[in-house]
């Protein structure tokens, strides 16, 4: 698959002067994974939980809402949680309706989010693929504009300007662990950096999506399941991330479930961090050793989602 050419450094940069009002600068932060009761070294996390609705998905949204034509029946988003949630925010405030079509094993936390922003709400299936069909029949009968999830140019596009972020905020990294779903934060992360660091793709064990497209030499269908799968589990990885993928990722990082429950319950009580499965899961990887940097590697995570109503207050 050749790599799109629209997909580049210097129009994610004209995304992010596009979206800059609507977005936050999240912040980073250096953590000693000696804290963790892990080798001494120091990690930094780019923490897009703290991004607008919850996770680094506003990104994509408002990039979508504010560059293609909206019809005046709005648009429609499938999702398993966090887009949903996120174009729900977007067209809240940029004055637009939306509908968004979730499955039923999307967290309770991202519904009463996404009712929170007064967009209409359908249940449709078990999966995140039902979920699309159900919103692509909408779409066919009702005229409104899909906002795809991950495989939509002005979706990647709005994910790389984290890169962006961390260009100015982190200049001296090796090494970026990104937690992967359909593709679409990786995707734009990978053809931002183009090579200049290292990009190391993680994904459940249960849903490894751009493992398997790797293997095949395309995007395949891969298991949905997983305490992340309202996040991390689409089915498959999108056609337009795939080749930026092939040229840009250096290799995917496999983690269990126990794995991603561990980098959350870590999160919370050393940086008091709140992520929430799919947001902990590139952080999984190393406090599991998954992936272990080389001596002096310079390595930043990215925590993506805080979606989740693991956290309680008494």
């Amino acid at each position: 698959m050749p790599l799109d050419t629209s997909i580049t450094p210097d129009r994610i940069v004209e995304t992010k002067r596009l979206i800059r009002p609507h977005i936050r600068h999240t912040p980073s932060v250096r953590v000693d994974m000696a804290d963790f009761a892990v080798a001494p070294k120091p990690v930094a996390l780019k923490l897009e939980c703290l991004q607008h609705s919850g996770s680094f998905k506003a990104r994509g949204a408002f990039a979508n809402l504010l560059t293609r034509p909206i019809p005046p029946c709005g648009v429609v988003a499938a999702s398993g949680g966090n887009h949903g949630t996120a174009v729900a925010y977007a067209a809240m405030r940029l004055g637009i309706p939306a509908t968004i079509f979730l499955p039923s094993v999307t967290s309770p936390s991202k519904v009463e989010r996404i009712k929170s922003y007064a967009a209409n709400l359908v249940i449709a299936g078990e999966r995140y693929a039902d979920a699309l069909a159900a919103s692509e029949e909408f779409v066919r009968k009702s005229g409104a504009l899909a906002v795809h999830a991950f495989d939509q140019p002005e979706t990647l596009l709005g994910q790389g300007t984290i890169g962006c972020e961390i260009n100015a905020d982190l200049p001296d990294i090796d090494t970026l662990l990104v937690a992967v779903g359909g593709g679409g934060l990786i995707g734009g992360l990978a053809a931002w950096f183009r090579g200049r660091v290292k990009i190391i793709a993680v994904e459940p064990e249960l849903s490894p999506t751009l493992w398997r497209a790797l293997a095949a030499g395309e995007p395949v269908d891969a298991e949905t399941e997983g305490i992340a799968a309202d996040s991390l589990a689409p089915k498959r990885v999108g056609t337009l991330m795939f080749p930026i993928a092939q040229a840009f990722v250096e290799r995917v990082v496999l983690v269990s479930d126990d794995d991603i429950r561990a980098a959350q319950l870590a999160l919370w009580d050393k940086v008091r961090v709140v992520a929430e499965p799919g947001g902990a899961a590139a952080f999984g990887a190393l406090l599991s050793a998954k992936y272990t940097p080389a001596p002096g590697e310079r390595v930043a995570v990215v925590v993506c989602g805080a979606n989740t109503t693991a956290v309680r207050f008494d």
